[in-house]
């Protein structure tokens, strides 16, 4: 039997992949990126050198993750910040919940954290009493919706202006026709006070540096560097493996990730936090503490073959290349972490059981692979998850007994050859035309086989 999360996805998929309005907007979004993704290539020497050393880079961090993660503790605790290990999301919760509880913490703003999303945070926080607020203008309009984001970079890139402009319409009276400039001019009026008021301040990062006991973040809007300054704690929540060995090595990647990530050189906004407010600093909070997440990450590492998904630097490009998920959207997947790189790393973080079916979400054109700034093997990786599903018995026993009889079938050309071309179509028609799919037309079969044609003019 399926998944609930597969017969969803099948469900939901179907239905967005056809909405001409939805599809009209994605492709104009994405279009717009990919032109300026173009732009931003353009800045680098040679960009497959780029690429390829950041791949060293990251295959030599994973291969020695338990020796690199000790050190950035070490180095961090050395500035006044304190470090917690948390094996699962549950664990993560539980320890910021105890930070907040210390500090009787009751108002919090967030920066755009695909870690916190993963362990639905605000979600959490809400229930415990705490006001969140979402300070990245296109997080505040999915949270102002009820939404999660849409795309690992853009999280409302499936709205339209006239969308937002009738959301901000709605909830704060702002004109229905209201420009893209006044819509921000209005969300920044709403935002900036409650970053001075709020207790705590909770931002993901980008990289986790090991010599220096630092985390480095990139932003467009400065929201991040707001939410880490005034706020007395700061706490950041990030992935194990976004670490990288030097301070030296953002020369390298931070404009892998904005090039492929905006098209930009670099992003706006570069801050390297590493710890605590200092007795000859002027700013910063009184309290640092970073969450190193687990939560399955271990589970990929574990496995040889596809660990290469956690070299991923979180720069959106395999979903803005990938067909599928230009057709199907951000939500249908289910999952913190959409399209291609989500579909690798998904059924590894959340169970193979339940999301196997995202590894079968894809063309394998390796459009994916192409673009990818650390040369992850993407669509490579996805045919290995297949297999893993299948070697671990995780498919329906139809499912094996069609492929038997495939597979004996297509390696012996008389069981081909034993029916002609309007038996075949008579096949098709009965027993395949609804897994064929609604909208497609079935293929018509020669009335003879090609082997037959072939002997027939040899003669």
């Amino acid at each position: 039997m399926p998944s609930v999360q597969e017969t969803a996805f099948l469900k939901d998929s179907a239905t967005k992949a056809f909405e001409p309005r939805h599809r009209q907007i994605i492709n104009y979004n994405i279009d717009k990126y990919d032109a300026a993704v173009q732009i931003g290539l353009t800045s680098f020497h040679h960009i497959e050198n780029s690429k390829r050393k950041a791949h060293i880079i990251k295959w030599r961090m994973m291969e020695n993750l338990d020796k690199l993660l000790p050190e950035f503790e070490s180095n961090f605790i050395q500035k006044g910040g304190k470090v917690i290990w948390a094996n699962d999301a549950e664990e993560a919760r539980e320890e910021i919940w105890k930070i907040m509880q210390r500090a009787g913490a009751k108002t919090v703003v967030k920066s755009k954290s695909m870690t916190t999303e993963e362990i639905e945070l605000n979600h959490f926080l809400e229930e415990k009493g705490v006001n969140t607020l979402e300070t990245d203008l296109g997080e505040y309009i999915v949270q102002l919706l009820g939404q999660k984001p849409y795309h690992i970079v853009t999280p409302a890139m499936h709205l339209s202006l006239p969308d937002i402009a009738a959301l901000f319409h709605e909830r704060f009276g702002t004109p229905i026709d209201a420009s893209a400039q006044e819509l921000t001019l209005k969300a920044r009026e709403l935002l900036r006070e409650p970053y001075t008021s709020a207790d705590v301040g909770i931002t993901g990062g980008n990289f986790l540096i090991a010599d220096t006991g630092s985390i480095a973040i990139t932003e467009n809007e400065g929201n991040a560097r707001l939410s880490t300054t005034f706020p007395k704690i700061h706490i950041a929540i990030v992935g194990i493996e976004k670490i990288i060995p030097s301070l030296g090595d953002l020369d390298l990647f931070w404009p892998l990730l904005a090039s492929h990530g905006t098209g930009q050189r670099l992003t706006v906004y570069n801050s390297i936090i590493g710890g605590p407010r200092q007795a000859d600093e002027t700013d910063g909070p009184e309290e640092m503490y970073v969450v190193l997440l687990d939560n399955g990450r271990t589970n990929l590492l574990a496995q040889k073959d596809q660990r290469q998904g956690l070299y991923c630097i979180r720069c959106g490009a395999c979903l803005n290349a990938c067909p599928i998920y230009k057709n199907v959207g951000g939500h249908t997947y289910n999952t913190t972490y959409s399209g291609p790189i989500g579909s690798l790393i998904t059924p590894h973080l959340r169970g193979m059981e339940d999301f196997k079916h995202l590894s079968y979400a894809s063309s394998l054109c390796g459009k994916c692979s192409e673009v990818c700034p650390v040369k992850i093997d993407i669509h490579q990786l996805l045919l290995l998850n297949r297999r893993d599903a299948v070697s671990n018995g995780i498919v329906s026993k139809t499912e094996k007994l069609a492929w038997k009889g495939f597979t004996f079938a297509i390696t012996k050309r008389r069981i081909i050859d034993l029916f002609g071309g309007k038996a075949k179509n008579f096949f098709l028609r009965r027993i395949f035309r609804k897994a064929w799919g609604k909208h497609r037309n079935l293929p018509q079969l020669a009335e003879k086989s090609f082997s037959q044609q072939w002997k027939e003019r040899s003669k």
